[in-house]
């Protein structure tokens, strides 16, 4: 009951997916990081369906898009764009954070998502759907969300409230790391035997941008930034995916 807990704890704060509600407890929080990965591997079955069905290489496009939010409910990309008003600020350490609280959108935000969607389409109109292709997407969405939890678990916390900060600490803090460095390098593995080696390179250099930007921008990390990060890595990735497909490794 406490597994089934701890993902449906995961899938209700990460995702907008219907699952039973439960009151948020030390147990049911401890290894809910953990859980978060699983929800990469939805967004990817969902991905693989659509790449497999026969629709018009824009509408298929398109899916690709839309999928991850409808999936997710734009969590990230909420992040995405706060850290994006922030950045852009050019502020000092306080002025970053209070922004990031800030739940009015700047125009930075706006231009950095409409940005964002433009190129994410672009370069999904340029994936050729097949099962190998698929397998390497879903791994890579489980990948980036097994980093980000290990992030939250490892790295330091900018501000004790929020989101990240919550989560941080309910869970047991070294036996997640341990579970999600594993997972972690099954996947990357996995992926590099699929001829996704790109992918694993890419997801690496953006969680150390992640961690340098993280700690010398804000003094840490927090939600809005772990939302930065998934969307970042997402993309690039996905960019990583259409170069090693023009490039006849996958």
């Amino acid at each position: 009951m406490i597994v089934l807990q701890t993902m449906a704890v995961a899938f209700a704060m990460f995702s907008a997916l219907p699952v039973p509600q439960f009151t948020w407890n030390s147990k049911n929080m401890r290894y809910a990081l953990c859980a978060f990965p699983l929800i990469g591997g939805v967004i990817g079955a969902l991905w693989s369906l659509c790449g497999a069905l026969p629709l018009p290489d824009m509408i298929r496009a398109g899916g690709f898009c839309l999928i991850p939010v409808l999936v997710t409910g734009g969590i990230h990309l909420d992040g995405y764009a706060d850290t994006s008003d922030a950045l852009s600020s050019y502020g000092d350490r306080e002025k970053k954070l209070e922004i990031l609280k800030d739940p009015h959108c700047g125009a930075f935000a706006v231009i950095r998502l409409c940005t964002y969607f433009l190129a994410y389409f672009c370069v999904a109109f340029c994936i050729r759907f097949s099962p190998r292709v698929g397998l390497c997407w879903t791994l890579a969405l489980v990948l980036e969300r097994g980093l980000s939890g290990l992030a939250v678990a490892a790295f330091p916390m900018a501000k004790n409230t929020g989101l990240a900060h919550t989560f941080a600490t309910a869970a047991d803090r070294e036996s997640v790391q341990k579970i999600l460095i594993v997972l972690s390098v099954l996947l990357a593995a996995a992926l590099i035997a699929l001829g996704g080696g790109a992918l694993v390179a890419v997801a690496l250099l953006v969680l150390w941008r992640y961690h340098h930007v993280a700690v010398r921008e804000f003094g840490g990390i927090t939600g809005d930034l772990a939302g930065w990060f998934l969307q970042k890595a997402e993309f690039w990735m996905l960019a990583a995916l259409a170069a090693s497909q023009w490039g006849g490794i996958l």
